[in-house]
């Protein structure tokens, strides 16, 4: 074993690369799936958590939004409040303790942290449609959209771009979180440096490597996603296609400038 930091660090490099490229592939994987599985269930629980009820409703619909609203806010309230690790020991030993059922670490991986990114992710998104003017939810009615129709086609396109920077900030706060799925040995990045530390007690050493791939990963997605942000809000100016002058609106002022530069052109 080399005497110097970056001596043992090359050697771990060279010993164990193969194991660390194999954990910090295990992290991504979680981590991106179950951050799009959290959407699609924070899209889900948002949605219904801010259907309206109103007075001439069936008793019978307001009876069962109520009903379900209490389970979803329980549940979202649980997975909010207590440790990602402490619901990871719960569910995968409390299933197999008094339910009998011995989950597979892939789909235990994928389900827990799945479950709490929707719980994070459904008070983004109740939040993301409360934050659109309520002036074209009330339009969408007066010319007979449904509550399904206003959703799909006017609020939640615009509702996703508001809350695009969460869900950013959800997948590397998973890269980062699923380190906790060590406790029922799920084999990802921080399993790998523990167990690497523990062969030559190079504890430093390995979790200086575990830390720079991490940093690697969460870099990179905050690039691509703020990437996939500019691209969501298209250009900053838009020009009508229409030669027809009277549908210029004063707003455009390099019009103008343009019919110029094509008259002088001519």
């Amino acid at each position: 074993m080399p005497a110097s930091f970056w001596g043992r660090v090359s050697f771990l490099l060279q010993e164990y690369w193969k194991s660390y490229l194999q954990g910090a592939g295990t992290t991504l994987l979680i981590a991106l799936v179950a951050t799009f599985v959290g959407v699609v269930i924070g899209l889900l629980v948002g949605i219904l958590m801010t259907i309206p009820v109103e007075k001439n409703d069936n008793p019978v619909k307001k009876g069962v939004l109520k009903v379900v609203k209490a389970i979803l806010y329980v549940y979202i309230e649980i997975f909010r409040g207590t440790p990602m690790m402490v619901q990871a020991m719960f569910i995968f030993y409390g299933a197999l303790q008094y339910m009998n059922i011995n989950m597979n670490m892939w789909f235990a991986a994928f389900f827990i942290v799945s479950i709490n990114t929707g719980a994070y992710m459904s008070e983004t998104v109740r939040g993301g449609i409360l934050s659109i003017d309520p002036g074209q939810t009330e339009g969408a009615k007066a010319i007979g959209m449904t509550h399904f129709q206003t959703m799909n086609y006017i609020i939640m396109p615009q509702a996703l771009r508001n809350i695009m920077p969460q869900i950013g900030n959800n997948l590397i706060i998973n890269i980062k979180d699923t380190s906790v799925l060590s406790v029922i040995s799920v084999t990802e990045l921080f399993f790998v440096g523990k167990s690497v530390a523990g062969v030559y007690y190079t504890t430093f050493e390995s979790f200086f490597i575990v830390s720079i791939m991490y940093l690697i990963m969460t870099i990179t997605c905050a690039r691509i996603l703020r990437h996939m942000e500019r691209k969501m809000d298209g250009n900053d100016n838009y020009d009508l296609a229409t030669e027809d002058t009277l549908a210029h609106t004063s707003g455009m002022t390099n019009y103008i400038e343009k019919k110029k530069e094509e008259e002088e052109y001519r």
